[in-house]
């Protein structure tokens, strides 16, 4: 994620990253450092394709959380309104694929676990919103994926798959971030979860989140490799589709980066020697 790198203007941004052999982003359009709304940012986005096309990179989504269940309705317009906007900034970026969530009822964090995240009302909150925002996507050929998260209204596989499989839409797809997948006490059913999610979501794939985990539950904030998460499965499921998937790293610090990049080649490159 571009935003992990903290620098004066983005081109220092991009140099450091690449100088981690990185050439994949998930695009944080504050990385633009520019003062004012999303807009007045997102009116950089030339320049941005620019400047990756330049060093060789390339946008594989561009970031954008949104809460689609907010209990607030002009929080919900907010976010539907953002959306949009990222849509049309796609083009300009060079990416197809916007990351974000499905959001939570908790009226002060979409990250945060309520009650009302269970109730089918919620649901059908989640899906008036994605009809107001995948035409949009859709007559742009943009991706709209979200990201199973163990706080989010779809907070699991199955769930992921049945608002796939309601919503219709070819413009609908996940982000993969097995560190987000464990509720409590699932860590004894690891290799289950992640066959399971990677089983009904497979196809549906755009881009996949590369963190850890120290316990189940809300605990995906660790650097790649340096907790509980399976990441040789995970990797190795992540290899066994059928077509590329770019892997975002984040919840880390820049020092770890190095270690996080070669772990993932490292398991990719067992994959697919056969061992």
């Amino acid at each position: 994620m571009s935003g992990h790198f903290k620098r004066p203007t983005l081109e220092e941004a991009l140099d450091a990253i690449l100088g981690h052999d990185i050439r994949h982003l998930q695009f944080n359009p504050g990385s633009v450092n520019v003062e004012g709304p999303l807009a007045d940012k997102l009116a950089k986005a030339p320049m941005v394709r620019e400047e990756t096309d330049k060093r060789g990179m390339t946008i594989s989504a561009v970031g954008g959380p949104a809460n689609m269940v907010a209990p607030d309705e002009a929080q919900r317009h907010q976010a539907i309104e953002k959306l949009k906007l990222l849509t049309s900034a796609c083009g300009p970026l060079g990416t197809s694929v916007i990351a974000t969530c499905t959001g939570s009822r908790d009226p002060d964090s979409m990250w945060r676990r309520h009650p009302d995240n269970e109730t089918e009302a919620t649901w059908q909150v989640l899906r008036n919103t994605l009809e107001h925002v995948l035409p949009v996507a859709e007559a742009s050929g943009v991706v709209i994926a979200f990201e199973p998260e163990v706080n989010n209204v779809v907070n699991t596989a199955k769930k992921a798959r049945r608002l796939i499989d309601e919503m219709g839409s070819p413009s609908l797809g996940v982000v993969m971030d097995a560190s987000n997948l464990f509720g409590e006490g699932d860590l004894p059913r690891m290799t289950q979860i992640l066959d399971e999610a990677f089983e009904l979501l497979g196809d549906h794939i755009a881009i996949a989140h590369g963190k850890d985990l120290d316990r189940d539950g809300d605990a995906g904030h660790l650097a790649a490799g340096t907790g509980k998460l399976d990441y040789a499965h995970y990797v190795a499921l992540l290899c066994a589709l059928p077509f590329d998937v770019p892997v975002i790293l984040h919840g880390l610090r820049e020092d770890q980066v190095d270690a996080s990049v070669a772990m993932l080649r490292g398991h990719a490159a067992r994959y697919q020697a056969g061992a």
